[in-house]
């Protein structure tokens, strides 16, 4: 076995959506024939993901009679009993049918504001069934193009009231899920409510119960906005709600691409790698790596595996990647270098008259540190040449 060959250990999931992906896009067909979900279950264990995760109607065809569910749930369990895989998170899908055009939670209807209840709660028992402890919610129709045809605040709220409510009856069946809420700043609609990482952090402190309630963060969305995908980790994980990560490749102002992890931006993608896995000494995420990509349209069904194992394998070889960079010695160097522990010491623990009076009576010479060099263009071109494989 390779050191970049996938293991159970690694916590490696994909959606039955990524690998079932057909290669349709807005301008053409489909070019594979569709996967049936439990040929995407033994598949997957072949290539060595840990883990699937699926919306409702990804495995239960919209519509399907409550028997016909039922077959299908029981077959499922039988692939995966089989392979061993398992369902770590769940999703609905709450922007595909017609009824969902002008959002779900947040739609001016209060008929189909219940019906996206109905659905969320039928797609909650389901992933209850299949062993799901993690819940997302991506409001891929919660969003406007015209923004007069409701107050934004409205909208804000509605949201609250169907997490409140859904939170509760969570409890009261007794499934023990965490729910991850997923930001996009726009697409499909031309602007999705709460659209980043840190606009989904404030509302989840508006929740009562803001304790079963995180974040799922992907690459892609914010990305596509420009910002920096490790700092709204970071910023999540300070916040101890980091509860599921989608990774993926994006270039930054393009669609929603989707690519294969690591395929693009390969500098952000190491960092994202070096924050999950702690290597700078920070705590790690211990949660699932979840693969939310498709392979490329151009990929028959064998390319589609390849793309799977691509997103593995990349992952791997930047965990290692990133742990030669934090055990090289120059790097420590460079980052330890403006350590000063006895200041630190003033800074950190909190407010104390003492505190206060020894940081009034430092000498500070401020002129002699602001012209001192900090060798960040050293650090920088050190990353670089571990990431190309010369260093390390």
């Amino acid at each position: 076995m390779s050191l970049f060959d996938p293991v159970e250990e690694d916590r490696f999931t994909f959606g039955l959506w990524t690998v079932g992906n057909p290669g349709r896009d807005p301008f053409g067909e489909p070019v594979r024939p569709r996967v049936g979900p439990n040929d995407i279950v033994r598949g997957l264990a072949a290539c060595g993901a840990h883990g699937v995760n699926l919306h409702d109607n990804d495995l239960v065809p919209f519509g399907a009679s409550a028997r016909e569910r039922d077959r299908i749930v029981k077959e499922f369990q039988a692939a995966l009993a089989e392979t061993g895989l398992k369902v770590p998170m769940a999703t609905t899908n709450l922007f595909s049918h017609p009824v969902f055009k002008d959002g779900a939670f947040t739609a001016n209807d209060p008929k189909v504001r219940a019906f996206a209840l109905q659905k969320t709660m039928r797609a909650m028992d389901l992933g209850a069934e299949l062993g799901a402890k993690i819940f997302v919610f991506w409001g891929g129709r919660e969003g406007s193009e015209a923004d007069a045809c409701r107050d934004p605040r409205d909208a804000w709220g509605r949201m609250r009231d169907a997490i409140d409510f859904l939170c509760e009856y969570c409890k009261e069946q007794g499934y023990g899920m965490k729910f991850a809420l997923e930001a996009k700043p726009n697409e499909p609609r031309g602007d999705i409510y709460l659209p980043t990482t840190g606009h989904m952090l404030h509302f989840i402190s508006t929740l009562q119960n803001e304790a079963m309630v995180g974040v799922n963060p992907e690459v892609a969305h914010e990305v596509m906005a420009g910002l920096s995908f490790a700092h709204n980790v970071a910023e999540a994980m300070a916040c101890d709600k980091l509860f599921h990560i989608d990774l993926n490749g994006q270039k930054i102002g393009r669609y929603d691409q989707d690519l294969r992890f690591g395929s693009e931006d390969q500098k952000g993608a190491f960092l994202l790698v070096r924050l999950l896995e702690g290597t700078l000494g920070g705590a790690p995420y211990t949660g699932p790596l979840h693969f939310d990509a498709h392979a490329y349209r151009s990929e028959d069904q064998d390319g589609v595996w390849e793309f799977a194992k691509g997103c593995m394998r990349t992952y791997k070889i930047l965990k290692h990647k990133a742990q030669a960079f934090d055990a090289d010695p120059e790097v420590r160097d460079i980052i330890q270098a403006q350590r000063d522990d006895a200041v630190d010491a003033l800074l950190c623990g909190g407010y104390s008259p003492e505190k206060a009076q020894e940081l009034k009576s430092l000498d500070i010479d401020a002129a002699k540190i602001g012209e001192r060099g900090l060798r960040y263009e050293r650090l920088d071109q050190l990353l670089v040449e571990h990431l190309l494989g010369v260093r390390g």
